[in-house]
């Protein structure tokens, strides 16, 4: 074949979603033409869309070793795979320098600078270089609204918040950016105490966000995710339950840290509970990983039916790839975390890859953790975010389901409210360390100010003094919530 006949079958396969295939075509076609720079861009593109994070960072390196265009793009690309996929923030930090000392106005190396400031905590930082976006475009709607974020409010006559609200009315918004806005407008006047206008700034945030992912955007639909827990709780009963078919061998033999679950609804203090256990000398934070939600979405689909058929041998080989992952985050850590909130989902699974795994699950008010994630600008794939019945339902759910995981696995299970954290950090995370069989350390009294990677919405009330503002915080809006709390009322 042409060099141009493999550079379009492989672009085929690429748009059908045959990823596997296309890098197989791209790799014939780079084993004859390797100066080819601008394929092994795209070749990149595809390793991380398939999760090979190494072999994405070795192919964008042939691309500028190559001389492919636009390099400042390629620094882009690696500093966020260092950046979200390796957690390597000195190399995600250098690339991004080096894409702005290619381009000085590039601005999405200049957002996601801001944004990695932020994570590391380094505020003032983060400002300057959002003041800089905002400089050079002055109706950069997003850092406009995540410069918002970087503040707090106490007056409706402070100027950013006229900034956000002038910013709102321009007819050209994208639905998107209004959604980011009308979220940094509801913050601000949450924090002045103008209940009534942010909560209608919020409701208008949720609307625009739900119209920003157009025809992608999938309605919640009740009775599928009550299926869903069905199928759940159907595939992994009690009585099934003794570890026999558990794949011990990878969890057992393999060196290095041991995987600590943190998982809840979002929203129930898994950032707070993750960084106060990471002071401790022998637990590393590993975030939100994605391993498991990709797992299931793809190796292990249909799940959960599929594990019934599933050699022990395909789990040993899954918890040896996951194990893997996290003695890459802090080989030398004795647990390294894992925090994504909706693992709820998926215990029954952690239990068969590792059956002495411990899971701390977060619990918080109902009101308030309902309406703390009504308030935050949430992927719109979680589209029961949106409204607040679906909330209530999908809350509900995970209250189902979380009482079927106690009454199975109740002894490897342990819960932090966040309300009792907040009020006294020491006894409920001295609990979790002696059912992790650690000592205490006062280092996990409180989170450093910068330094060590939040990477959640989080990111700044983790970073305070045990930031109590949020609890109970749905008493000021009763009448918003009066549905919503008689839904809620037959809770346990």
């Amino acid at each position: 074949m042409t060099f141009d006949a493999l550079v379009n079958e492989a672009r085929r396969l690429a748009a059908q979603g045959r990823v596997e295939e296309a890098i197989a075509a791209y790799r014939r076609l780079l084993a004859r033409w390797p100066g080819a720079a601008n394929s092994w861009y795209n070749l990149a593109r595809l390793h991380r869309q398939a999760g090979d994070l190494t072999a994405a960072l070795d192919c964008y390196q042939q691309a500028l070793d190559r001389g492919v265009s636009e390099p400042e793009e390629v620094h882009l690309n690696r500093g966020v795979i260092y950046s979200d996929g390796l957690q390597d923030y000195a190399a995600a930090e250098r690339e991004l320098e080096r894409a702005l000392e290619l381009h000085p106005d590039y601005l999405p190396a200049l957002m996601n600078r801001g944004n990695l400031y932020e994570d590391l905590g380094r505020r003032e930082l983060a400002r300057a270089t959002y003041e800089r976006v905002l400089a050079l475009a002055p109706d950069a709607a997003e850092a406009l609204a995540r410069y918002a974020g970087l503040f707090d409010f106490s007056s409706l006559e402070d100027p950013l918040i006229g900034q956000l609200r002038r910013a709102l009315e321009r007819p050209a918004l994208s639905a998107a950016e209004r959604a980011s806005l009308g979220f940094a407008l509801g913050r601000a006047l949450d924090q002045c105490a103008a209940y009534e206008a942010a909560f209608a700034a919020y409701r208008c945030a949720n609307r625009d966000s739900r119209v920003s992912a157009g025809a992608a955007f999938r309605e919640y639909d009740p009775a599928a995710a009550e299926r869903y827990i069905d199928r759940l709780i159907a595939a992994f009963p009690a009585r099934a339950q003794g570890g026999a078919a558990a794949p011990e061998g990878a969890a057992a033999a393999a060196p290095g840290p041991r995987p600590l679950f943190i998982c809840g609804m979002f929203r129930s203090g898994s950032t707070l509970v993750e960084q106060l256990l990471a002071g401790h000398p022998r637990v590393g934070a590993g975030g939100e990983l994605t391993f498991l939600p990709r797992a299931v979405a793809g190796r292990l689909a249909p799940f959960p039916e599929s594990l019934a058929a599933r050699p022990a041998c395909d789990l040993e080989s899954l918890a040896g790839e996951y194990l893997q992952v996290i003695r890459g985050l802090a080989p030398a850590a004795d647990f390294v975390t894992d925090k994504r909130p909706d693992n709820f989902l998926y215990i029954g699974l952690i239990k068969r890859l590792f059956p002495d795994a411990k899971i701390v699950h977060t619990t918080r008010d109902p009101l308030d953790n309902c309406l703390s994630i009504y308030f935050l600008h949430l992927d719109q794939g979680m589209s029961y975010a949106l409204d607040l019945d679906h909330i209530g339902h999908h809350y509900l759910q995970y209250r189902r389901l979380m009482a079927h995981w106690q009454a199975v696995f109740g002894e490897h299970l342990t819960q932090v409210n966040y309300d009792e954290l907040v009020n006294g950090a020491r006894p409920p995370i001295e609990r979790v360390l002696e059912f992790l069989g650690l000592e205490w350390s006062d280092q996990c009294t409180e989170v450093p100010a910068y330094g060590r990677a939040v990477k959640t919405a989080s990111v700044w009330q983790v970073r305070e003094p045990l930031y109590r503002r949020s609890s109970g915080r749905s008493r000021h809006y009763a009448e918003q919530l009066r549905g919503l709390q008689e839904y809620l009322g037959s809770l346990p």
